[in-house]
């Protein structure tokens, strides 16, 4: 797969189950972290988990899985590291906190029209 179809599969895992406010920024022109970043908010530590669960389930049975993972204990937030994409799953006290899109301010936003599905 490549990275952004790792991104949009990671997506479609995430809006499968109510991921909030997803968005991906292309980062691998500003960064060697990484080329795309998932970003997600959750409404709960219970949808974190089920989030990450979900997201790292679709990606590994694609053959991708992660290669670190990071943050289950806090249950705040979680970052599963798929190498080319990261992907961050936060509550929304978190994601200000973080403010992950103020920070790659200059990553380029990518359109997930064709990705999320409606409501």
């Amino acid at each position: 797969m490549t990275p952004k179809e790792i991104a949009f599969a990671a997506v479609k895992a995430l809006d499968s189950k109510k991921g909030q406010d997803i968005k991906v920024l292309e980062t691998g022109h500003l960064t060697t972290l990484a080329d795309y970043f998932v970003l997600c908010s959750a409404t709960s530590t219970t949808q974190i988990k089920a989030l990450a669960d979900v997201c790292e389930k679709m990606l590994k049975d694609a053959g991708e899985p992660p290669h670190h993972v990071e943050g289950h204990r806090g249950g705040t937030w979680v970052l599963l590291d798929f190498s080319s994409v990261v992907v961050h799953i936060f509550n929304e006290e978190a994601r200000k906190f973080y403010d992950l899109e103020r920070l790659w301010s200059d990553a380029t936003p990518v359109d997930l029209s064709e990705v999320l599905t409606e409501n």
